[in-house]
């Protein structure tokens, strides 16, 4: 396909030092092959699809969902009155899953049509792996991702929602690890398996022994939390191929530490390489994202839930996360906004901190985004809506 009238970021406009507005311009664009083959010059007169001088953006990332268990698609349901903690949820999936299963992969479809709306093109999503679902939830996942793999991509997590041992979910995750699974995943090790070091220890094994990732719940925020996260620390500084391949969803702890603490646990983090993923906002907690930038923790966000058992709410537009932490961090400048835009495409950006045009660039994924908007700033400041689908390559109007 080939591209006219796409606007691009091409620098920062300074005044007195200070970032006041971001240079753009209109170019002319080729894909071949899910590659960009040429950024050139506009070519107003060319026969090529018109971009009418809409920014064009990396496109999103949803990197924390769980596609495989919604009411979205189905007839609506809100959350049911809560009792007994996680626990308490895991009971009430014991209950309804059976159910859900049943046309989980139409609804999981529906999910990622919805998300691709939003201009995502790619997920990280969460897949139950307990004794009720056995491996049919990632069974059934598995063939709404193939439906959908000519626009959307993804990477899949085994998760244990019903904890390892609590609910003996043991062999499913060692035979889940041998499927095309990309990380191993975990709940709240204390809380629901009384155990943090076996269960880490467990977790760690599996990961090792099938070359996969690791992306923990941990929703702990008092004592329990914060050991969890110090032993993960220990285990990955002990197996270094897992630095880069290691993430605590949630994490609520640090958001609950004194400042002092929360530098040292970023500091900690950074050096172990081991990620974060925050659903943005929980509740009146505030997370320490610019603490975790400062240290260099890779800092990701996702949807979390959309119109499940467990929250009623959820847009499915990660740019819309990444607007509510530029208001939360008061991050209202030119420069802050821009460099805000990460959150939403998984740390990809038009431009470096300096102004230097980093993306696109030929040889890049054909996966980008076209928005009504005139640069990232405001993009992330007006969250301006996506206009339509193109069903050819991760290209989304």
């Amino acid at each position: 396909m080939s591209f006219k009238n796409v606007r691009l970021e091409t620098g920062f406009i300074y005044e007195e030092g200070e970032v006041v507005s971001t240079q753009t311009d209109l170019f002319y664009l080729e894909t071949e092959n899910g590659k960009i083959t040429k950024v050139s010059a506009n070519l107003p007169n060319a026969k090529a699809v018109d971009a009418k001088g809409m920014l064009m953006l990396p496109a999103f990332k949803d990197m924390h969902i769980h596609l495989d268990k919604t009411f979205y698609g189905d007839h609506w349901q809100a959350v049911r009155k809560r009792t007994g903690g996680v626990k308490g949820m895991i009971a009430l999936e014991q209950k309804i899953l059976p159910e859900m299963l049943r046309n989980s992969t139409l609804k999981a479809e529906k999910m990622i049509e919805l998300l691709q709306s939003k201009g995502t093109s790619f997920a990280r999503s969460h897949v139950n792996i307990e004794p009720t679902s056995k491996l049919e939830s990632l069974k059934n996942l598995q063939k709404a991702l193939d439906h959908k793999k000519k626009t959307f991509g993804a990477e899949l997590v085994a998760f244990p929602q019903h904890g390892v041992f609590y609910t003996d979910s043991v062999p499913y995750l060692k035979e889940a690890a041998k499927m095309d699974i990309d990380f191993i995943g975990g709940v709240d090790p204390y809380t629901i398996d009384g155990a943090i070091e076996k269960t880490i220890d467990f977790t760690v094994q599996l990961a090792l022994d099938h070359h996969k990732g690791i992306d923990i719940h941990l929703h702990e925020s008092g004592e329990s939390g914060l050991k969890t996260v110090e032993y993960l620390i220990d285990k990955v500084n002990e197996n270094p191929a897992l630095k880069g391949k290691t993430y605590l969803s949630h994490c609520f702890v640090l958001g609950k530490l004194d400042k002092a603490k929360q530098e040292e646990m970023a500091e900690k983090l950074g050096n172990a390489q081991i990620g974060i993923v925050s659903t943005i906002p929980f509740g009146s907690l505030i997370m320490p994202i610019p603490t975790l930038y400062k240290h260099g923790v890779t800092v990701l966000t996702g949807n979390d839930s959309i119109v499940d058992h467990w929250n009623t709410f959820g847009s499915g537009s990660v740019l819309q996360k990444a607007n509510l932490m530029a208001q939360l961090y008061g991050y209202s400048t030119e420069f802050l906004l821009s460099r805000s835009l990460k959150l939403a495409t998984a740390n990809i950006l038009p431009l470096d901190d300096k102004g230097i045009q980093k993306w696109p660039k030929t040889g890049d994924k054909a996966d980008f985004v076209f928005l009504k908007a005139s640069c990232s700033a405001e993009a992330v400041s007006r969250i301006p809506e996506v206009e339509s689908l193109v069903h050819q390559g991760n290209i989304v109007f």
